[in-house]
Formats: C-alpha cells, structure tokens, sequence
C-alpha cells in the first residue's frame, strides 16, 4: 500500500490546511469551536432515525429564534440565496401581483427572481441606506393592492433594519402575503414573525446564527399555507418545492434530497448555544456590541451610513473617510492581522466598508480588538 492510499484509509493526513481568520465581515460569520466538534460526529443517512430527531429539534429550535409559532418551519438545504429561491418560487406563479420594496442588493435579487417565476412586480425604491416609513409603506401597498408584498428586514448590503408591522398590518388588509428576507438579522436581533405579522421568511445559518453556510431556515404560517394550495399552477423548482421537502422533513420522511447531517449538526449546536445564552440576552449582546462599535467609530472621527434607529446591530456600515482606500484598509488587515471585512458594492462601493459583529465576535473585548487593527489599517495605509 503506497504512503497516499495508506492516509486515505487510516485518517491521519489531511491534504489541506486552512489559514485561521477573524471573521468580521457581513458573513460568513465566526464559528464557535463547538460547533466544529458537532461536525465531526460520524454521518447518518439521511433517513436514519437519529438524523429526523436532530431535524425535529432543529425545527423546534428555529421556532424560537424566529419568534413564531408555526408548525412549518423548517432548514432548506441550500445558501440563504437558496432560501430566497424557495420562498419566491413557491408564492410567486406566472400573473402574481408582487409589491417589493427595494433599497438594495438582496432586494433587487428578489425581483430578479420573481420575474423569471413571471411575477407582475410594482416597486416602491429608495436610495442604498434609507429605510421605508410606516406611512409611506401602508400608502404603497393600499394603493397598489398587490397579493404578495415582499421586503428586506435586514438589508446586508446598507446597514438597514426596516420595521415592518405596520407594512404586514396593511398588507393583511389588502390579502396579501408577506414574505420577509431575515438573512442577517436571524439569531442576532429580535425577528419577531408573529408579533410583526410576516407570513413567510428564510434566512441562513452563516451570519447572525454563526454556523457554517449551507442551509437556509424557512418559516411559513398556516396563513401563507393555505395560500400555497391556492397556486393555479405547479412549482417551476422541484427542489425547492416547499409541500415536498415538509412532507420529507416532517411527515412521511420519503426520499426528497440526500441532505447534510453534518451541516444539521452544526445548526442543531448554534441553537443549543443560542438556548443556554437565552435569545433576549444574546440579541441585547448584539446591540451593546453595536452600540460600542458606533462610539469608537465616532472617536475616530468616522459616521455611519444608516441613520441611528434603523442600523443592523450585527451588521454595520461606517462611510469611508475621504481621502481613504478602503480596498487597502481591507487588504492590511488580512495580510497583516487575518481580519476580513467586506466593502460595498453597487452605488456604495468604496463608500462603506461592511463590518459584522457577530456570534462570538459580539463582545467588549472583540469590538475593542477590531478597532484597535482597523484604526491601525487606516493609518499604515493612507
């Protein structure tokens, strides 16, 4: 046996080996270490007893980070992009009315996507960064009476948390179905599905959770439920076909898809970390992070993009100061200290740079390092 297939079998090489990083961009995020220990339990089938009591735990678990009761909820197999796919392919057929508020990147990948599933799409846009008002919301929907209204909770790539009770509330008056992008927001500030009133929403599990990526939770209500078996014709995605990969998941467990058990590990462990630091402790953790993220920012004679009120806690975009090349500041701080960040992109390139504090990263002593080197970084590079 030749010294490659000896490794092969007995397991004691590794043919690669990862630089170690501090991951402060807008995702993926930091992962806990023992979320890496999960992963290296041994793999079940995917129809193995053991993987669908994992998967029924999980499903629990997003429950309470979403803030809702609904029975469906449940991980996709897929990026949080595949979580998009899901909601829109699933709610939107040839002819559908679709109201979408759009005020960056992620909500322009929406339209893109209702329009190839022939949707009928009214906008209401706003500039990279400013929030929609809770008059201005209900006014659009009212007046554009779609029947299905779709927004960014949190939008990665401005820094923008949109409040949306009043946009459901006003959606529901009209009959409409609301479908929310909780990409960013989900494990690290308040969702709140039910109190808001949103019918359908995915998010992902490399950001606010701090998992690896590679699913996408799906939450729908019993509302948008009886909505989906109103549909004239069949779902154009038969992966993402929503009534098949439930009855996979959460009834007959007939084959649908050879899903990850390893990456339902990962997931299972993010939620029983979120469960031992309580949910309302882990968020306000988020926003102190956030709160002494903006402060030492200021010190250094930086502003923020987004208005105070509407910011993501653990997403956060500081404008780049004149004079600054923020491509630089990136690249000193990965060559130098292992830290990456993200910059904008679309009408805020090279005029943000995207920094998140997230999951184990979210703390005193995390703000503080990071902007000890990026103040570091400004300067070496100027």
């Amino acid at each position: 046996m030749n010294s490659i297939s000896e490794a092969a079998v007995n397991g004691d090489k590794i043919s690669i080996r990862a630089p170690r990083r501090l991951l402060y961009g807008p995702g993926p995020s930091q992962v806990y270490p023992r979320i890496y220990q999960a992963m290296a339990q041994p793999i079940v089938g995917h129809l193995d007893p053991y993987f669908f009591q994992v998967s029924q735990q999980v499903q629990q678990g997003l429950r309470t980070v979403f803030g809702t009761a609904n029975p469906l909820t449940i991980p996709i197999s897929a990026t949080g992009s595949g979580g998009m796919e899901t909601v829109v392919s699933n709610f939107i057929e040839p002819g559908t009315r679709l109201g979408l508020f759009v005020g960056g990147f992620f909500a322009e990948r929406i339209a893109e996507m209702a329009r190839r599933h022939g949707a009928e799409i009214v906008r209401l846009d706003h500039a990279w960064g400013e929030p929609f008002s809770d008059d201005e919301a209900a006014e659009f929907i009212r007046r554009e009476r779609p029947q299905v209204v779709a927004f960014v909770q949190a939008e990665t790539s401005t820094g923008v948390f949109q409040q949306s009770k009043a946009l459901c509330a006003a959606a529901h008056e009209v009959d409409a179905v609301v479908l929310a992008d909780c990409v960013t927001s989900l494990g690290a500030m308040p969702v709140n599905i039910d109190e808001n009133g949103i019918d359908v929403a995915y998010s992902c599990t490399q950001k606010g959770l701090s998992a690896p990526p590679g699913l996408s939770p799906v939450t729908v209500s019993p509302r948008a439920q009886d909505r989906l078996k109103q549909r004239k014709t069949p779902n154009r995605s038969w992966y993402f076909d929503l009534s098949l990969i439930s009855d996979y998941l959460t009834e007959s467990h007939r084959y649908h898809h050879t899903a990850s058990a390893t990456l339902f590990y990962a997931l299972h462990e993010s939620l029983a970390i979120i469960e031992e630091e309580g949910l309302e402790l882990r968020q306000q953790r988020h926003k102190k992070a956030h709160e002494r993220f903006v402060a030492g920012i200021e010190r250094m004679g930086m502003k923020m993009h987004v208005a105070e009120g509407h910011r993501i806690w653990n997403l956060n975009t500081p404008c780049v100061p004149e004079g600054v090349n923020e491509a630089k500041v990136r690249a000193y701080l990965l060559e130098k200290h292992g830290i990456e960040i993200a910059g904008g992109f679309g009408p805020l390139a090279g005029k943000i740079f995207r920094i998140g504090l997230m999951g184990p990263l979210a703390t005193a002593e995390g703000v503080d390092r990071f902007l000890a080197k990026f103040d570091e970084a400004i300067k070496e590079t100027a």
